[in-house]
């Protein structure tokens, strides 16, 4: 006499709630990357290792055309330094990334960076990874 035994273990495995983790952790990142936002311009920079890794900093953009940008403000050349002391007086932590495009004459750059030694504000220049 042969018994057949009720309990069969089927080797499936259901995949209905990893799918519903995969899916929990897409929406979560999507969410999340939109939220990572610069105050700057579209500017072709030039190419260098290292990057810029604090949002919190007031950034200085330079154009082609030598136009200034101040968080995507249009300034004069004339008010920059008074701006950034408004800005920047109090605030130790904060700094200028100063985001010259290519092509722009080194003596625009040095200038932004001669406010920043005078005023003893830090100073980043912003490239584009390699």
């Amino acid at each position: 006499m042969q018994f057949r035994s009720r309990n069969r273990v089927t080797p499936e495995f259901n995949m209905s709630s990893m799918t519903d983790i995969v899916f929990l952790l897409l929406i979560f990142f999507m969410l999340t990357s939109t939220m990572v936002t610069t105050d700057a311009l579209d500017l072709n920079l030039p190419k260098a290792k290292g990057k810029t890794a604090n949002n919190q900093n007031v950034a200085v953009s330079i154009t082609k055309d030598l136009e200034y940008y101040i968080d995507k403000k249009p300034i004069a050349e004339e008010a920059l330094e008074s701006t950034l002391i408004e800005m920047l007086s109090g605030d130790e932590s904060k700094a200028i990334v100063l985001r010259a495009e290519t092509g722009v004459p080194i003596e625009k750059a040095v200038s932004v960076m001669d406010i920043a030694y005078r005023n003893q504000f830090k100073i980043v220049l912003a490239v584009n990874p390699k």
